[in-house]
């Protein structure tokens, strides 16, 4: 076992990145690390604004077209490897945001997030339930844990 697998087993450092949307998948990702009902805290898995840090990224959001690029850097800041989540309706696939013009595409919405950088676990719902974040991140741990 190498010294980041050593690592990792002690403790997942998870990063949260916002892409555009309501902001009401963050609150809960944010609930299900942070409050003492879900506490993720207790079986070590933290929240880091740190890419380089970071064990899982978590974006949610549509992915606005002003926020690719700051994703693909952060994505590429990550150590591999490189484990997403895409949480909500618009970061799976655009959710309401994704037509905000009828039938005519928008330019300003570049998602899913998908389409921008590979996603491992998907976690649907608008906004997403604490229980299913943690539940994304946990499918993710033997992919994690088998790295060297």
């Amino acid at each position: 076992m190498g010294i980041k697998s050593f690592s990792r087993v002690r403790a997942i450092h998870v990063m949260l990145v916002y892409t555009g949307g309501c902001n009401g998948c963050d609150i809960e990702i944010v609930n299900s690390i942070l409050s003492p009902r879900f506490d993720a805290e207790q079986y070590n898995v933290f929240l880091t604004w740190n890419p380089r840090e970071a064990d899982v990224l978590v974006v949610t959001g549509p992915v606005t077209h002003l926020n690719r690029k700051p994703l693909e850097e952060i994505y590429k800041a990550i150590p591999n490897p490189k484990l997403v989540v895409a949480a909500g309706s618009c970061a799976l696939m655009g959710g309401v945001y994704k037509n905000c013009y009828g039938d005519i595409p928008s330019e300003e919405i570049e998602g899913p997030v998908e389409n921008i950088i590979p996603v491992d676990a998907k976690v649907p719902g608008c906004a997403v339930r604490p229980q299913d974040v943690l539940a994304g991140v946990v499918s993710l741990l033997p992919i994690l844990l088998d790295a060297d």
